[in-house]
């Protein structure tokens, strides 16, 4: 299996190299040369399976012979075997035809350890067979940082610079990244929004200078990897529903277009997929996307969801790629727009082929507090207000959406508890995995939106 850049201007690379690298030298980002396939006898065969049977399956078919089965059998067992779920990922139904999927029962409560403790074990394997020592340096708008954190602390052969808006994640968001104490994690607060982090990282992985002291890797969704474990479980949901009887549609909360892209990606490997809701809060680029071809910068807000609180999706270059027939050039002139002029627009018959697969919604803090309470008053559990977006989006959507359909619930709602407490007038449990760190002394550097920051001290270390 060879990974290619969006951008065609790129070598190929393998699943191995494709999981520890970030952009492509040319600025794209790295997808499967060809889209693998499962049949429908290999359909059938993942049913009743669990979930690291079909996590195992399913990244098969994108590493190919790169990593060994027996190896790769390993890391998936080692990346889920702390999950709080026997599941993993339980799914149930919450009205009829309307069913939620929970991927908070991992080390740091949301769905990027799903992704990230693959992630994190596989670049330890990878280094280590070769020698070699990596860089990674990610953004996080709240729930990436600690998911990696949570995945390479204390691995001597990776260091992990993270980056995340000061004052722009939760308290306990914030907590989770900056009370770690090993060596190997440097935590910088950013003044700055979310796309700020990310600028600075994208300016970091283009940079010669830092390139030459060190070797530079991705955890964010830019990279394959965490991309290639995330559509494992839509397998997962979707079989365990009834796909292979019905089309199963997902509601996914979404920013960066990631988790989105790896639902997609399962429809393209050929599990029967419904429609994809994406559900954004008032940092709607994606919702205006799918309402008129343009995607427009408009800055960007803070929300009572701080990990949507985006104003560029950088995953969307993926599927933009798969839009224009792998058209890496036009990819690279829309992306350049992008980036020069603040906005792009598409063709009428690309957007009409964009809904058939996609239809998009928004929703704001007041409608996402009052899913909280709605869900709460109606069933006596409490969901996290990432995980109310989707829902609010569902019960917009019921009258055209064919059941079944499954939300996609992102986050543990105790990552908010000031959200919470303040819409329900209720204190939330607090899991250990937070219990443990509530007193525990931070360790985080404030640096400015200046590239040249970051730049300074990595070249220092």
């Amino acid at each position: 299996m060879k990974y290619i850049s969006t951008r065609s201007q790129s070598p190929e690379l393998d699943f191995e190299q494709a999981a520890t690298c970030g952009l492509a030298p040319d600025g794209g980002l790295y997808v499967p040369a060809e889209w693998p396939k499962f049949d429908h006898h290999e359909l059938e065969s993942l049913i009743g399976k669990s979930y690291c049977e079909v996590v195992l399956e399913v990244l098969r078919k994108f590493a190919g012979d790169s990593v060994p089965r027996d190896q790769l059998n390993q890391i998936v067992t080692d990346a889920y075997s702390s999950f709080s779920h026997p599941e993993i990922a339980p799914i149930r139904e919450i009205r009829p035809g309307v069913y939620m999927m929970e991927l908070f029962h991992g080390p740091t409560l949301s769905f990027k350890d799903y992704a990230l403790q693959f992630l994190g074990r596989v670049m330890d394997w990878s280094l280590r067979k070769r020698g070699e020592h990596l860089t990674v340096v990610g953004a996080t708008s709240g729930d990436t940082g600690s998911a990696a954190i949570s995945a390479v602390a204390g691995r001597d052969t990776i260091d992990l610079y993270m980056l995340h808006p000061f004052q722009r994640v939760s308290k306990m968001q914030r907590r989770q990244m900056t009370t770690n104490q090993d060596s190997n994690i440097f935590n910088y607060a950013v003044n700055g929004t979310f796309d700020d982090c990310q600028a600075i990282v994208k300016t970091i992985f283009s940079d010669h200078e830092v390139q030459r002291h060190h070797a530079l890797g991705a955890v964010n969704s830019i990279n394959w990897g965490r991309i290639s474990a995330q559509v494992a479980y839509y397998f997962y949901a979707a079989l365990k529903i009834g796909a292979l009887n019905t089309k199963v549609s997902f509601a996914v909360p979404t920013g960066n277009f990631g988790n989105v892209f790896a639902a997609w990606t399962a429809s393209k490997m050929g599990l029967p997929m419904g429609k994809l809701l994406v559900c954004s809060n008032a940092n709607d680029i994606l919702t205006r996307f799918f309402e008129s071809g343009e995607m427009t910068k408009l800055g960007v807000k803070q929300t009572v969801t701080p990990s949507m609180d985006i104003e560029v999706s950088s995953n969307f270059e993926r599927y933009l790629f798969e839009l224009y027939d792998r058209d890496g050039d036009r990819v690279d002139s829309l992306m350049q727009n992008l980036t020069k002029t603040g906005k792009f627009k598409i063709e009428r018959d690309k957007l009409m082929q964009s809904r058939e697969h996609f239809s998009a919604y928004r929703v704001n803090d007041e409608q996402t507090c009052e899913t909280i309470a709605q869900h709460y008053s109606e069933t006596g559990e409490i969901i996290d207000p990432h995980s109310a977006v989707a829902l609010n989006a569902v019960n917009q959507a019921e009258s055209g959406l064919e059941p079944p359909v499954v939300v996609v619930a992102t986050a543990h709602p105790a990552k908010f508890p000031e959200t919470i407490e303040r819409t329900l007038n209720t204190e939330i449990p607090m899991p250990k995995q937070l219990q443990e760190i509530i007193d525990l002394p931070e360790r985080y550097r404030r640096i400015s939106s200046n590239p040249e920051d970051l730049k300074t001290l990595m070249l220092a270390s």
